[in-house]
């Protein structure tokens, strides 16, 4: 998808512009004017290209959505200009990383991110850094508009029974369930072969024999290996601990780092460039692999320990949470499983790991799964997981009595649209707007872009 980068723009008469770009002059189509500032025929077109890219569905006609959209968030941004709304430049450096990142790694390098764009990498991350930019003002705007709305238990059930019968939402089956896990136990042997390769790999590099980045696409078990295993530039916060505190002493990009454990197995990092509070990184990482007989004997090992829970009744679930489970994120709480999704703790069966909606299937809440392995979604291993069902909500149609919050929420967001849409019309009636001819036969989503003055 090829963008060309306009550096010169005048609004001419006729809702026409001139562009001027580094090959040639290219008169340019004005689609809209809000206030003082254009919307271009070449904006809405680049804006229409990249959703069919992200494969974005766009529910009606792209010529009236898409500058609609433009023109909504020229509203905002010029209300951000008078609230003098600031964005915090190091959540946008940390999201931009992050939008990096993920080109480099869904393209591959940074030449054919660059290739795809048609654009150097500067002007990719400028593009990038002013639309979240733009994001977090608008944001900050519609917040301000709504910060002091209230919702009482009573205006939630008024709003619910006003509900028209197909307007109530239909719940999918929902589940709670608690989950204690155990990580096979890996032979000595097997960690030790793993730190001898990673000292081999060290060595090569250090004695300039091989480069870092080939041994990383070669041997690495990262998803970062089919880029040379570099990371992008990430804060402290972003990487895990232990990797951190090796990553941000190293100072020599020509040096390899000691070897460092981590949650994900055992890694060597080569510094590649520091930028003020982030860093970026190559690494190799390897993991010790679990043999067949250490699986089974952890499947052994809890398969006692449900005997314990069930049918001795020597330990409760949740103690044995407490004191067996090795999942770091559940086991003070129990093992309460959260949706991340939602960060509550009801799932949709669809939203579980596969290995644990199996399980489950069949359960009664209260019941102990067998023993099973699974993959851990987060580490990229195989461990031992037994769940416990602890609720089973079956599918059906909203109620207050279940489903409170769902409809909280759902109250929450029509008034806070109202306020939105009243603030809108408002901005709409005192904002001069005019749409050129091609541009207007539109059932626009909000009212009043059309003035009296200018209809034909």
């Amino acid at each position: 998808m090829k963008k060309k980068s306009i550096i010169a723009a005048l609004a001419l008469s006729l809702g026409l512009a001139l562009f001027a770009d580094n090959k040639n002059n290219v008169i340019e189509e004005v689609a809209w004017m809000i206030g003082d500032e254009p919307i271009y025929k070449s904006e809405i077109e680049k804006t229409y290209q990249e959703l069919l890219s992200d494969r974005t569905p766009i529910q009606g006609d792209p010529y009236c959505i898409i500058p609609e959209q433009i023109a909504v968030e020229r509203l905002f941004l010029h209300q951000a200009d008078i609230d003098t709304v600031e964005v915090q430049e190091s959540m946008v450096q940390m999201q931009l990383e992050s939008q990096m990142n993920y080109l480099i790694n869904n393209l591959g390098s940074r030449e054919k991110v660059e290739q795809y764009f048609g654009k150097p990498m500067a002007e990719i991350r400028e593009y990038y850094a002013t639309n979240m930019r733009n994001r977090s003002r608008v944001q900050q705007v519609r917040s301000g508009l709504t910060k002091n709305l209230k919702v009482t238990p009573s205006d939630v059930r008024r709003y619910f029974d006003k509900l028209p019968a197909d307007s109530i939402p239909f719940v999918p089956l929902q589940v709670e369930v608690q989950i204690l896990t155990l990580n096979p136990v890996v032979p000595r042997q097997e960690i030790d072969d793993v730190k001898e390769r990673l000292r081999d790999y060290a060595d090569r590099v250090n004695r300039g024999e091989s480069e870092f980045s080939t041994l990383a696409i070669l041997y690495s078990e990262d998803g970062s290996s089919v880029r040379g295993g570099e990371l992008g530039f990430m804060g402290r916060g972003q990487l895990v601990p232990e990797y951190a505190a090796v990553a941000f002493n190293l100072n020599d990009p020509k040096k390899v780092s000691k070897i460092v454990e981590t949650e994900y197995g055992f890694h060597i990092i080569q510094l590649i460039e520091k930028r003020g509070d982030r860093i970026n990184t190559r690494h190799i990482l390897l993991r010790p692999k679990v043999a067949d007989k250490d699986l089974s004997d952890a499947i052994h090992r809890l398969d006692s320990l449900r005997t314990d829970i069930v049918d001795n009744k020597k330990v409760s679930f949740e103690e044995a949470v407490r004191y067996v489970s090795q999942d770091k994120d559940t086991r003070m709480s129990n093992g309460v499983m959260v949706n991340t999704q939602t960060g509550a703790t009801r799932f949709q069966m669809s939203e579980l790991p596969q290995e644990v909606a199996k399980a489950i299937g069949t359960m009664q809440p209260g019941e102990i799964s067998q023993p099973f392995i699974m993959r851990d979604p987060k580490r990229d291993r195989e461990i031992v997981a037994m769940v416990r069902l602890t609720n089973r909500i079956e599918a059906h149609s909203a109620n207050l009595a279940e489903d409170y919050q769902t409809i909280k929420d759902m109250y929450e967001a029509a008034e806070s649209q109202a306020i939105i849409d009243k603030w809108l019309a408002d901005k709409i009636k005192t904002t001069y707007v005019r749409i050129e001819d091609g541009w207007r036969d539109c059932d626009f989503q909000h009212k009043g872009w059309i003035k009296s003055a200018d209809s034909k």
